[in-house]
């Protein structure tokens, strides 16, 4: 897979972060109040050091016993408020979190719906699903947990060297000579389980991808006995995956590891200097304990930090990926000045196209490719497989762009229309029907929205689905199953039949819409489309002759170009492609 192709260079790990920043804004409220409570949860914490040293110095030397439930009822009233801001503080931080994230994942889907077919040419929809999922789970990490305890510890590190510094300057100052020592090896390795982390998402990815593909041909990797190979090959994908997913978590436990000695290897050589100040009356036992706990504050938080730091560097490559995905732009843009028009009859006109797929840019699918359809006209197209066909179909519902010339729909250019309104004027009927994991009921109703329950089984009569729907166990409410694997291939062609006659489109585009049928249900739904292709601008595609004979104009194309035009009789006279292609299918009769 090409993924350079389809999506931007990657960020740097800045703008990374900055990306989230339009998600966090809307719910800023929630996090200021979470941002309160933590500094009311630090300062609690940042106290308790202070209220051990009255009690040491002044209560267990006081004789009254008032004097010390007064500095442990202080004790007591510190920690109280602790777990309430702690509370708060998780609470806030937790939701936040949820909520930027469903805020992501929300606009990445929305921004996968309207990319152009372009991008999926090159880019795998299990990578996609894995920047859905998997990369907004690891921000979600960081924005409900990870953050909110990098920030405690910047927070209690911050005091607790404050005041370190006031409680024993001298300590303190030794304190800080090894700072240097500690910070070299978080950045120093924090780079590298950044690009560990970026890798390992990648791996995942991939292992997605390669599930998902396989997932999808079932039946074809069942039908040709292939289940070792595609266990072989997710196994090398799952094992490539573990094996990023090892040497990121290698470089985490170093920094970790190397952190924690370093900064309790500086404590106990000042806490050796310092025990020796208060046998020599320098320090009282009371500052030494103070000290000792701001310093296993100070070293806690350093700790904290140094593993937090992993969790960030891994949700900055997750949305590094994410930021890349968001600034891909679809090459088919909605136009800057569109023309708001109401249906027309349905005109088309192709005025001299030339087009090549972006995946392959030096094979032209449509050369010089130039007709005119009148309204209520049925055009068929026919011609060998590769030779334009379905491409003018794609042009047609602006999935593509051509490179050069113009398509307009009762005169109006397609670039100047709203993708949505040139959509909703265009019925399809594909070759391959996609049918959704709902009822039959709703499969239908994609066709238009707001259609009536009349309405659905009228378009499902018309295309001759609704008795086998009427016998589904739960009629038109019987759930399909996902892509209609409840279906035979023909009763899923006539569900997309039916969802496409629903449609009020003045234009309809049938793309091998009877291939999947018996010659019974074939001759049953010609009679029906026949009748509701009446007043319609309609486009065939057809590899059978004998599906559009009827035709008022049958257009030839070959290798991207237009051959000839004219009815079945006077192209069999003609001789050329189409009389070849009918002597193929009819034997030598001319039907």
């Amino acid at each position: 897979m090409n993924r350079s192709a389809s999506i931007p260079p990657r960020l740097s790990a800045r703008p990374a972060l900055l990306t989230l920043l339009p998600f966090v804004r809307p719910h800023r409220r929630l996090l200021l109040v979470a941002v309160a409570a933590l500094v009311v949860a630090a300062a609690a914490t940042l106290a308790l050091p202070v209220a051990f040293r009255l009690v040491i110095d002044s209560g267990f030397s006081a004789q009254a016993a008032d004097t010390i439930n007064r500095y442990f009822l202080g004790l007591f009233a510190v920690a109280v408020v602790l777990a309430a801001a702690t509370a708060l503080r998780f609470y806030c931080v937790t939701v936040f979190g949820e909520r930027v994230v469903a805020d992501i994942r929300q606009a990445v889907y929305r921004h996968l719906l309207h990319l152009d077919a372009g991008f999926y040419e090159t880019t795998r929809t299990g990578e996609l699903l894995s920047r859905l999922t998997t990369d907004t789970e690891l921000v979600q990490t960081v924005l409900g947990s990870s953050a909110s305890v990098a920030l405690r510890s910047a927070l209690m590190l911050l005091g607790a060297a404050v005041l370190l510094t006031a409680t024993s300057p001298r300590l303190a100052g030794l304190i800080a000579i090894v700072i240097p020592f500690v910070v070299l090896p978080i950045v120093v390795l924090g780079r590298r389980v950044r690009r560990l982390s970026r890798l390992s998402q990648d791996r995942i990815a991939d292992t997605n991808a390669l599930a998902g593909e396989s997932l999808n041909a079932l039946r074809t990797v069942q039908a040709h006995a292939r289940e070792p190979y595609e266990h072989a090959r997710f196994r090398a994908a799952t094992l490539a995956a573990l094996a990023a997913a090892i040497r990121r978590t290698r470089a985490r436990a170093a920094l970790t590891a190397i952190v924690i000695l370093l900064v309790f290897g500086a404590i106990v050589l000042v806490l050796w200097i310092g025990a020796r100040a208060v046998i020599g009356g320098g320090m009282s036992s009371g500052e030494l304990g103070q000290f000792v706990l701001y310093a296993v504050i100070a070293a806690g938080s350093v700790g904290s930090l140094s593993e937090v730091w992993g969790d960030v560097q891994r949700a900055a490559g997750a949305a590094e990926r994410l930021g890349e995905l968001l600034a891909t732009r679809s090459q088919v843009q909605e136009p800057a000045q569109p023309i708001i028009a109401p249906a027309g009859p349905g005109r088309l006109d192709f005025d001299s196209i030339e087009f090549a797929y972006p995946s392959r840019p030096q094979q032209p699918a449509l050369v010089d490719f130039t007709l005119q359809i009148a309204p209520g006209e049925t055009v068929a197209l026919v011609g060998p497989s590769g030779a334009g066909k379905s491409t003018v179909l794609q042009l047609l519902l602006r999935f593509y762009d051509p490179q050069r010339g113009a398509i307009r729909l009762d005169g109006i250019e397609l670039r100047r229309l709203p993708l949505a309104a040139l959509r909703e004027q265009l019925a399809l009927v594909p070759q391959d029907p996609v049918i959704f994991g709902a009822s039959a009921r709703d499969n239908i109703r994609y066709g238009r929205l707001d259609a009536s329950d009349a309405e659905v089984e009228a378009a499902a009569r018309a295309a001759e689905a609704h008795d086998f729907i009427a016998a589904l166990p739960e009629g038109y409410d019987s759930f399909l199953g996902e892509r209609g694997v409840r279906l035979s291939g023909g009763q899923r062609q006539r569900i997309a039949i039916a969802r496409a006659l629903l449609s009020k489109a003045p234009v309809l585009l049938l793309d091998e819409a009877t291939s999947a049928l018996d010659s019974q249900s074939e001759q049953l739904i010609q009679q029906a489309l026949e009748r509701l292709m009446a007043g319609r601008t309609t486009i065939v595609i057809a590899h059978r002759l004998a599906t559009v004979q009827r035709a008022d104009r049958i257009v030839v194309l070959d290798r991207g170009g237009i051959v000839a035009i004219g009815s079945h009789e006077a192209l069999l006279q003609q001789g050329g492609l189409y009389a070849e292609l009918a002597r193929l299918q009819f034997g030598g009769k001319s039907e």
